[in-house]
């Protein structure tokens, strides 16, 4: 069950930054606040669907695309 928390106390330019980046990412501050949590809190487990999706939308088609891919990263020190 969904809970509800609360911020007290945020200096003003700390507000005016989240809300530009809320703005930024075209969500309201409350979505910016749970992106940010759920970032900070590490990976969450994506499906195999998801995983896919985001292979293709890299461009990758084939695993020889994929492992070249990671191969060049590696090489130039990433």
């Amino acid at each position: 069950m969904a809970k509800s928390l609360s911020i007290k106390g945020v200096p003003d330019e700390l507000l005016k930054r989240l809300r530009e980046r809320a703005e930024g990412h075209h969500r309201s501050l409350q979505g910016e606040l749970l992106s940010i949590l759920e970032e900070s809190l590490g990976p969450r487990k994506i499906t195999i669907q998801e995983l896919r999706e985001s292979a293709r939308a890299l461009g990758l088609r084939t695993p020889d695309e994929a492992t070249k891919w990671i191969r060049e990263d590696r090489d130039h020190g990433h």
